[in-house]
């Protein structure tokens, strides 16, 4: 090492000292002009409020009342032409010096006395709109507003998500004495009021109580803050009561209210300069939610704790594999993870290890999935499921599910007893929550017919369009579930759910009248109770499917509808008629309208008996018909249900397909296509 000279330190010495005598004076200057670079600062902010969101601010006195101290006084803020937003009657703000010299900003201590937030909204003009309308994008050039396009599309997600978690860190003082903070909301029918009295930060320990509506309800918040290594822990109880949140009921019908919450930001750190994580934890204690369009009873979740890690680099965020969901004794890791470039992709995954199933069970929220309450079973199960979509092309959309099972077996049944299907059971249909009729499922209903006394044309059609594969899969299909998943993204709007026969069957019999947020998730767990328990027999199952599905307005069941429509039994049924029913199974209530007054098919449905009946030659399962029809003029509506004769006949026979029509022919074309070409073997119906 090389030794450093008696002159090398003359000229350090030097340069240090230029630096300090620098230094001392553009404090010095700094300093004799502060208030008159408050005064400018404040001046710009007001500008700036007042040109970009349409807000006046109004202060009294600003002025430093310590080296690093500024105080306001008498502050304002009102969106233009509204009602007050924020009041404060003083408040004194201290930054830290050695962060200032960098260019960040980090508030040392807080002091703010008489503050009010008011949240007002009459009819739908509201003081508070603001925070939601985007800036006039209007008032830029085209060429600046392309510039800044680009620079968007190019962002660093990282570094974005580093300066948007310092920019919240660095705003939380070191000490805070905050005294008299009141926030209401009011509208046309509610009021709420939010008092905090007294809320301090000494040393990074935050102290505080909240009071609801006039102390009906007082809320204990504590914590442990230290911002400055980006590490926060806050809890949120009541005293051994519950915590709830009357606004949410009171707006949204939602009830709310948990014994305890807490929130802990464990760990923010970079890998290769290149990666943030940001570690954290949340959870809950005797949560209770109450909604009707997420269950018909309260649901309970007596203890939740989430431990996530979320990863963020240069074009993708991510929830790490190392996250978890804890509970009960159900550990669940999830994995999501959104790219931006060089392709926008979505993926996620879900995984369990290996546990005992009866955990599953217990873990399910009390409430949520009543059709499952006391069920009992033994065995070990494990779950993995993968998804994979690239918004440049939806198409390749992949899925995988899989619930691996040793020793699987269903002890004692909940309320969805699966094996009643079985034997004879009363089976109700509800039209909007309200039951319609009973319907007894079995031989000692006269309109109940076993499954080889309908016409195999019926049997093998409703195949062909709802299900081709049901007598081979284990109640899923992969391949429909991607199909849906891809017209769904690429609709922008849920179009296709990919149901099977077996989960239609489960729908319709255990959940005909549960129309929750919930439902479909309570569908999968049943259906695969069914097929994994193999409780039910595929034969009993579509049997008893052909038996209960309606085919019209209160026509349940093939028995009915082949009378209803036809006037036959259903063992007459002919090829074309056999694909007319199967064609109205998704829009039963639409089923008349498919005839012309003379009781005849509109030209329209042409189409779609070519491709269904191609199919069914092809696969052998209808005569091959070189014309095309596959029955389709010989299809007669029974006069009764004819509807009278328009003016303008050839309008009428001349109508085209609808666009709803034309784009679900297409989905049901290239989803059977790709089935009958990855599994050619499939059984056929009984």
């Amino acid at each position: 090492m090389a030794k450093i000279t008696k002159r090398q330190l003359v000229i350090g010495g030097i340069i240090l000292g230029v630096f300090l005598v620098g230094a001392v004076v553009a404090f010095t200057i700094a300093y004799h002009k502060r208030e008159a670079l408050l005064a400018t600062t404040v001046k710009r902010m007001q500008t700036k409020l007042a040109d970009d969101y349409q807000i006046d601010l109004d202060i009294g006195k600003a002025y430093f009342s310590g080296l690093t101290t500024v105080t306001l006084e008498e502050v304002s803020i009102t969106p233009q032409d509204r009602d007050q937003l924020a009041g404060i009657a003083d408040v004194s703000v201290s930054v830290r010096l050695f962060p200032l010299i960098t260019g960040d900003v980090k508030f040392g201590r807080l002091r703010a006395h008489n503050a009010r937030i008011q949240l007002i909204k009459k009819d739908s003009i509201s003081n508070y709109d603001f925070l939601f309308r985007e800036r006039d994008t209007l008032q830029h050039e085209p060429d600046q507003a392309s510039a800044e396009q680009t620079e968007a599309q190019s962002i660093n997600m990282a570094q974005a998500a580093n300066r948007m978690l310092n920019s919240i860190l660095y705003k939380i003082p070191e000490d805070m004495e905050l005294r008299e903070f009141l926030l209401t909301y009011r509208d046309d029918s509610i009021q709420q009021r939010i008092s905090v009295p007294k809320a301090d930060i000494d040393n990074g320990n935050l102290t505080s109580a909240v009071y609801l509506n006039d102390n009906k309800a007082a809320w204990q918040v504590s914590g442990k803050l230290n911002p400055g290594k980006r590490q926060l822990y806050v809890k949120v109880h009541a005293n051994g009561q519950k915590v709830a949140l009357p606004l949410l009921e009171q707006k949204f019908g939602l009830k709310l209210s948990f014994d305890t919450i807490e929130t802990r930001l464990r760990e923010v750190y970079w890998t290769n300069n290149e990666f943030l994580h940001i570690k954290g934890e949340w959870a809950v204690k005797n949560l209770n939610i109450n909604h009707w369009r997420i269950a018909q009873e309260d649901v309970t979740v007596p203890d939740a704790h989430v431990d996530a890690e979320v990863i963020v680099g240069n074009n993708h965020v991510e929830l790490s594999k190392e996250s978890t969901i804890t509970v009960k004794k159900l550990e669940v890791h999830p994995y999501i993870r959104y790219t931006t470039a060089p392709e926008k992709t979505y993926a996620i995954a879900l995984e369990t290890p290996e546990m005992e199933a009866q955990d599953l069970f217990d873990a399910f929220p009390k409430g949520l999935f009543e059709s499952l309450e006391g069920i009992r079973v033994s065995g070990n199960i494990q779950y993995q499921l993968e998804a994979f979509l690239d918004a440049n092309n939806p198409d390749s959309v992949r899925f995988h599910s899989d619930m691996q099972q040793k020793g699987f077996k269903v002890n004692t049944w909940g309320a969805a007893n699966i094996p009643k299907l079985n034997s004879t059971f009363v089976y109700t249909p509800y039209e909007d929550e309200k039951p319609v009729r009973d319907i007894v499922v079995g031989p000692e209903n006269p309109n109940f017919i076993p499954l080889n006394q309908i016409s195999p044309y019926l049997r093998n059609a409703i195949l062909t369009t709802e299900d081709p594969s049901f007598f081979s899969h284990n109640g899923f299909v992969e391949e429909a579930i991607r199909t849906s998943i891809a017209t769904n993204y690429k609709e922008k709007a849920f179009k296709r759910g990919g149901s099977t026969i077996s989960m239609q069957l489960v729908k319709n019999v255990f959940l005909n009248r549960n129309k929750t947020l919930v439902r479909k998730l309570e569908e999968i767990l049943i259906v695969w109770l069914m097929e994994s328990t193999r409780a039910v027999s595929k034969e009993r199952m579509y049997e008893v499917y052909l038996n209960v599905i309606e085919w019209g307005r209160n026509v349940y069941g093939i028995t009915e509808a082949s009378r209803y429509y036809f006037g036959k039994h259903p063992s007459q049924l002919t090829l074309g008629e056999s694909i007319y029913l199967a064609s109205i199974v998704p829009r039963p209530k639409t089923g008349l309208y498919a005839f012309d007054y003379e009781g005849r098919l509109k030209p329209y449905l042409g189409r779609y008996f070519t491709y269904i009946g191609n199919i069914m030659a092809r696969r052998g399962l209808a005569p091959p018909d070189s014309a095309g029809g596959y029955g389709f003029y010989a299809v007669s509506l029974r006069e009764p249900l004819r509807p009278d004769k328009p003016a303008n006949v050839d309008t009428l026979q001349l109508q085209a397909p609808t666009p709803d029509f034309d784009a679900e022919l297409e989905e049901v074309r290239g989803l059977l296509d790709r089935i009958f070409r990855t599994d050619p073997k499939e059984e056929e119906a009984p």
